[in-house]
């Protein structure tokens, strides 16, 4: 009987140790991106997961999937949900259709705002409603503060620059959302819908003949290789990307390493917001070397052109079914009184 006890008891150890050697295994995190390996929000994400593990004592395996190489931004919210990826830093504009107040920098009052004036919206209060609103709807965890793209501009293939009222009769690529679509018909432009990673064969090919975007991302797709030449600064939006977790993997997590995960994205996001606006302004100058030829309106210019947009705000809020309450929020901290 002893013998048969001693033989159990080690089957029973060996049975065992798989599992403990399970236990002992990272957790594997797929951080989905569609953005090429040489733009500066997939370098700043690549550095992000390798400090992670780091800091996570290797109970944490990242890795990064540029170039929609897993998804494109506009799928990931989905695959989040459905456990395709475990993390992913998609623009608001790509979650609309899941939350359609994610559509709050797409009014008319955000236009012509420099990153500053935008942080006071997004860092705030607003911004804070819009991550609950999210992590409600779409089952996943707001990691912390918004990552930067940086301001986006008109560009176009065929048709100089020189103002606001040139945008008049361009078929113009947006980067999803039904704001970016209104936005486009205020300018008498006709809107257009291209995925990021389809947007330089599109524009050789015609689909479009102008798109809002950043000066990064023209500079880290080479667009003007695609037929970009002309680009008015406009400040038609300020992009940023919201850091986001699968709600189960943040649970598998633990509060441990959910607390290394949150204070490596807080001690990180000021450095990342400057080293994207510094890109923003380097790019700008790698574009004109490249032949593209650059206007940027007054502050004056902007300012009339906020001004007649606002005039459609009510209707800008009424057809994107904004949150009015969030809408005033949002004005106040900008210092409009009223809803619009």
């Amino acid at each position: 009987m002893l013998r048969r006890t001693m033989l159990g008891g080690g089957a029973f150890a060996i049975a065992a140790a798989p599992a403990l050697l399970r236990a002992q295994e990272p957790l594997k995190m797929r951080l989905s991106l569609d953005t090429s390996a040489t733009h500066t929000r997939t370098m700043q994400m690549t550095a992000f997961a390798q400090e992670l593990e780091k800091v996570a004592s290797g109970k944490i395996k990242v890795e990064v999937f540029h170039s929609a190489q897993l998804f494109r931004d506009r799928d990931v919210g989905k695959a989040l949900r459905q456990g395709g990826a475990e993390m992913a830093v998609p623009g608001p504009w790509n979650l609309t259709g899941i939350e359609a107040n994610l559509d709050i920098t797409q009014m008319p009052s955000f236009y012509g705002r420099s990153a500053a004036e935008v942080y006071r919206v997004i860092d705030g209060d607003v911004g804070k409603q819009l991550n609950a609103m999210l992590e409600k709807k779409l089952g996943i965890h707001v990691i912390g503060k918004w990552l930067d793209l940086g301001a986006a501009h008109t560009f176009s293939t065929s048709k100089p620059l020189n103002g606001p009222d040139d945008l008049k009769g361009l078929k113009i690529r947006t980067s999803g959302g039904a704001g970016q679509m209104i936005r486009v018909r205020f300018f008498e432009g006709v809107p257009n819908f291209t995925a990021w990673p389809d947007v330089p064969l599109a524009l050789s090919q015609g689909t479009f003949d102008a798109l809002f975007t950043t000066n990064e991302s023209v500079k880290s797709a080479k667009l003007w290789d695609s037929g970009v030449k002309f680009s008015l600064q406009d400040y038609q939006f300020f992009a940023q990307y919201i850091p986001m977790a699968s709600e189960a993997f943040w649970k598998k997590l633990g509060p441990d390493l959910q607390k290394v995960v949150t204070e490596l994205w807080a001690a990180k996001i000021d450095g990342w917001r400057k080293e994207m606006a510094e890109s923003q302004a380097e790019s700008l100058e790698v574009m004109k070397k490249a032949g593209i030829k650059v206007v940027a309106p007054d502050a004056a210019t902007l300012d009339a052109t906020r001004r007649k947009l606002l005039g459609t705000q009510d209707a800008v809020v009424k057809d994107l079914k904004l949150d009015p309450a969030l809408v005033e929020k949002a004005n106040a901290a900008f210092g409009i009184a009223g809803k619009s």
